[in-house]
C-alpha cells in the first residue's frame, strides 16, 4: 500500500521518538535495521573533508570524534588520491582497535573481479580482515544498475565478499535516481542502504523528479533495512539559506540510523556532536514547512547537481 507524505512524516517523528538509547558518552544510538547493531545517529563522513586535512591532523580529528562518541565511521575506496581515508582510518583502527565501532565502506568498480580486487586493497589499507557493511558505490541511473546486477558485476561480488567474510553486511548508495534506487533495494537483498536525504530534496516541486524521502526510503524501511542519510548540507548547497543545526535535525527526524556527514574544521566536529547529543526530533509539521520552502528553491538544481556529482 503506497504510503502518504503526512503518514510517512508522522511515523518519522515517531520512530525517532521511540529509539531513545543513549551511550556512555552521551550520544543517542539507533538500530541499524535488521543488523541488529546500534550505532550513533551521527557517522563520521571519511571523504574530501576529512582528507583535507592531511595524516596527522587527520587521525587526530577521528580520535576526538571517536572520544565523544561518534562509533559509526564512514569510507571509500575512492575517497584521497591514493586512499587516503582509509589509510587514516586504518591506522586510528590498528592504535585503539574496533571494539564498539562499525565501519563502512564503499567500493567503486562495477565489474565482479575488479570490485573484488579494490574490497582487498581497501582492507589492507584499513588493516583489517573484514569491514562491518559493504556498500556499492554511488549508483548511477538505469544502466548502472544493469551493470551492477549483471552475473559478473558488483552485486554478485558484493555477496561473495559477505559469503566470505570480507563484509558482515552489503548494501548500496545513492545520490540521485531516487527511482533507480527504488529497483535496486526491491531487486536485491541488501542488508543497508544509504541515500541523500536532506530536507530540500523531498520531491514535491513541479516538473522535478521523484525524492528519496518518498520512493526508495519506504522500500528500505519495509525490507527492514539498515538506512543512513547523506548530503545533510546538499554538498554545502544549503549552507546559508537554513542553520546547520537545522539541516541536521531534518535529517535525524527521518526513520533513518544515522546522518553521515563530512566535518572539515574540528569546530564543525564539535558544534555536530552538539547538536545530535541534544537531538528532539522536528514536530511533522515544521519537517513540511521547512523542506516545502528549501525544496522550491533548491530541488530541481539539486537533482540536476547530483546526476553529476562524482563522490570522491
Amino acid at each position: 500500500m503506497p504510503i502518504s507524505r503526512r503518514d510517512f512524516l508522522g511515523s518519522a517523528a515517531l520512530g525517532a521518538v521511540a529509539a531513545p538509547l543513549v551511550s556512555a558518552a552521551g550520544m543517542p544510538m539507533r538500530a541499524l535495521g535488521r543488523t541488529g547493531t546500534n550505532v550513533s545517529i551521527l557517522a563520521f563522513g571519511g571523504g574530501s573533508r576529512f582528507v583535507q586535512y592531511g595524516e596527522e591532523k587527520g587521525i587526530q580529528v577521528l580520535n576526538h570524534a571517536l572520544d565523544l562518541g561518534i562509533t559509526y565511521i564512514d569510507t571509500a575506496d575512492s575517497y584521497g588520491t591514493n586512499g587516503e581515508s582509509q589509510v587514516f582510518i586504518g591506522k586510528v583502527l590498528k592504535a585503539r582497535g574496533r571494539k564498539g565501532l562499525w565501519l563502512a565502506s564503499k567500493i567503486g568498480p562495477r565489474k565482479y573481479d575488479d570490485f573484488l580486487r579494490t574490497l582487498d586493497v581497501s582492507l589492507k589499507r584499513l588493516q583489517v580482515d573484514h569491514v562491518d557493511l559493504l556498500h556499492i558505490h554511488a549508483l548511477m541511473g538505469p544502466d548502472d544498475l544493469e551493470a551492477v546486477s549483471a552475473k559478473d558485476g558488483a552485486y554478485a561480488a558484493a555477496v561473495k565478499a559477505r559469503s566470505q567474510k570480507m563484509a558482515r553486511f552489503i548494501g548500496i548508495t545513492c545520490h540521485a535516481y531516487p527511482d533507480v534506487l527504488k529497483t535496486a533495494l526491491e531487486r536485491h537483498d541488501f542488508d543497508c542502504t544509504q541515500m541523500a536525504l536532506n530536507a530540500a530534496m523531498r520531491g514535491q516541486v513541479a516538473g522535478a523528479t521523484s525524492s528519496f524521502e518518498t520512493t526508495a526510503l519506504p522500500v528500505a524501511l519495509g525490507k527492514k533495512m539498515g538506512v543512513t542519510a547523506m548530503k545533510i548540507f546538499a554538498q554545502d548547497a544549503l549552507v546559508g539559506q537554513a542553520p546547520p543545526e537545522k539541516l541536521i535535525q531534518y535529517s535525524m527526524s527521518l526513520p533513518v540510523a544515522a546522518t553521515v556527514i563530512g566535518m572539515p574544521k574540528p569546530e564543525h566536529l564539535e558544534k555536530n556532536i552538539q547538536v545530535a547529543k541534544a537531538f528532539q526530533p522536528m514536530p511533522a509539521g515544521e519537517m513540511k514547512r521547512f523542506s516545502t520552502e528549501l525544496s522550491a528553491k533548491n530541488k530541481m538544481a539539486l537533482d540536476h547537481f547530483f546526476r553529476h556529482h562524482i563522490d570522491a
